[in-house]
């Protein structure tokens, strides 16, 4: 009898835990990653795929995430003209900048999601830390991100800065080459993303 007692408090545990922790896959179909890259004389956008990605939910709040981007899918949306608009893809997947032969993915891994307080309603209600790594180097970033929670279900919106220089992407950048004028490419770009759990 006390060992039947055992095995049914042992299994309320079990059962108690999983409620309260859940780690959820990305659906990749129905989540969007764009980028915009801008310059002196003007700027260019596209999208990015997902590989996969994951998040972690316990007790109702937001913990960690880890998500993998497919950088061989780089595509550009603002250049109507067939011919450049692949030759800037193709620029943009050589070693001047994200080199996707040698490193066909980026990962972004986030162990720590904090709600802010007192977040203004529509805005942004948690700051994210984590890790980006591009190209094999690793850099640590943080950014705020509209996170709505629903048991173990996520949609997150947000918007990240990233300094390509930091991950060895220098191609016309003012900081390594001078005289560059209006050639010059701004240092930072953006990622924006709509992900949602299935």
């Amino acid at each position: 009898m006390h060992q039947i007692y055992k095995i049914i408090t042992a299994t309320i545990l079990v059962v108690s835990v999983s409620t309260a922790y859940a780690t959820t896959p990305i659906d990749i179909h129905k989540s969007s990653v764009e980028w915009l890259g801008t310059k002196v004389t003007g700027q260019h956008n596209g999208s990015l795929e997902l590989k996969k990605g994951e998040v972690t939910i316990e007790n109702s709040k937001l913990k960690s995430g880890r998500f993998i981007f497919d950088m061989t899918s780089i595509t550009v949306l603002d250049i109507e003209d067939k011919k450049w608009n692949k030759k800037l893809e193709k620029h943009l997947k050589n070693e001047d900048f994200f080199g996707v032969k040698n490193y066909p993915a980026a990962v972004f891994e986030f162990s720590e999601a904090s709600p802010i307080k007192n977040a203004i309603k529509n805005g942004p209600n948690y700051h994210l830390k984590g890790d980006l790594t591009i190209k094999g180097i690793t850099h640590a970033l943080d950014f705020d991100a509209i996170v709505n929670l629903k048991k173990s279900r996520a949609h997150a919106q947000g918007k990240i800065i990233v300094d390509r220089t930091k991950y060895n992407i220098r191609y016309k950048s003012g900081k390594f080459f001078e005289g560059l004028g209006d050639k010059a490419i701004h240092d930072e770009f953006t990622i924006s993303f709509d992900v949602v759990t299935r």
